[in-house]
């Protein structure tokens, strides 16, 4: 399981580590037109490599990821819409109106948005070790961003970032849902529809592309920092549930500090040794949980990756070679016992 949590902070790590490249190519591009291009670049990516993929896995292709289902769309969908397309346009309006260090703060609200939604609407469990550590990681991301004490007038331009971030964490739980599926499928799709329909409405307001050296920059990060980033947040939502991926991906904010500070030169001051601390601290929290009660599985039938261990003990009505990781459809069979474990697809219980 602790998989999962390598998974996170890698994904928060090529986030944040994209932001400083991505604010290099601000002032050249268009806002609306720069996040068309780097969600493009995720999509076009990744969908050419599922594709890849498949070519050399159809010999064994109960072994591959499992692909979306039917019941799946309605979640990704929902995602797409929200986080994809509704979140860039409320942010580039937010950022036209509200000063950058405001935007900074604000934009830390998205991991909080994220883990409030898990765990009072879609119920995922916690306790003060959890909610502390939590506190911690949040209160670093906003000493990061403290450029100055934040100055906002009329509020429209903070509503709207605001806004974004919670359709970001709307969206954060709509793909938990959907996590147990392939998740470059996932992240592909979000990608490319997010980029053709942020590139479209920026062209419907005049604005046109860049020459192709920036957009190819554009691409490679958008690839690196939305696309593999993405992927890698799919897998910890499969491991950790919302809630805890949320709370290591909210480091993303000092691996873009430390970036800068790399590609700048600069010497880092005490905000940042400060916001180090507060981060170690939070993720040390969280690493030292000890979730562990008698729980009860309910009878459930799915598809995803997995391994034969105490949760998978099911026979196969196709001719098996043994070998592990493997995908189709199984069942589960009711099953109580205790042992420690994470809000996984697995174990999404009432406690």
């Amino acid at each position: 399981m602790k998989s999962g949590v390598v998974f996170a902070l890698a994904a928060a790590a090529l986030f944040g580590a994209s932001t400083p490249f991505a604010k290099l190519l601000v002032g050249q591009i268009p806002p609306i037109t720069l996040a068309g291009l780097l969600y493009l670049g995720s999509g076009t990516g990744l969908l050419m490599w599922l594709l890849l993929r498949r070519q050399f896995t159809v010999a064994e292709i109960r072994r591959s990821e499992s692909f979306l289902t039917r019941t799946d769309l309605p979640w990704l969908a929902g995602a797409i819409v929200v986080g994809g397309i509704a979140a860039p346009l409320l942010l580039m309006y937010g950022l036209t109106s509200t000063p950058a260090s405001t935007s900074s703060l604000l934009l830390n609200m998205e991991g909080a948005f994220t883990t409030l939604l898990a765990w009072f609407v879609f119920r995922e469990n916690y306790d003060a070790h959890i909610f502390i550590g939590m506190l911690f990681i949040i209160a670093a991301g906003v000493l990061l961003s403290w450029e100055q004490v934040p100055k906002v007038g009329i509020p429209w331009g903070t509503f709207a970032i605001l806004g974004a971030c919670l359709c970001w964490a709307i969206d954060n739980n709509f793909t938990c849902r959907v996590s147990a599926s392939d998740s470059v499928q996932i992240a592909g799709l979000k990608g490319l529809v997010a980029g053709l329909v942020n590139l479209s409405l920026g062209a419907a307001l005049g604005f046109h592309l860049p020459g192709w050296s920036r957009m190819l920059s554009a691409s490679v990060v958008g690839l690196c920092g939305y696309g593999i980033s993405l992927v890698l947040f799919v897998l910890a939502l499969r491991h950790l549930g919302t809630a805890r991926t949320g709370a290591y991906f909210s480091s993303a904010p000092f691996f873009g500090a430390a970036v800068s500070l790399l590609i700048l030169h600069e010497a880092p001051g005490f905000p940042f040794w400060m916001a180090a601390v507060l981060m170690a601290a939070g993720i040390w929290l969280h690493l030292s949980e000890k979730h562990v009660h008698e729980h009860s599985h309910e009878p459930l039938r799915h598809n995803h990756r997995h391994v034969h261990d105490e949760h998978h003990q099911h026979s196969h009505d196709f001719p098996w070679s043994q070998n592990e990781p493997h995908t189709h459809e199984h069942n589960h069979a009711p099953l109580r016992h205790a042992h420690p474990h994470y809000p996984d697809v697995h174990h999404r219980h009432i406690h």
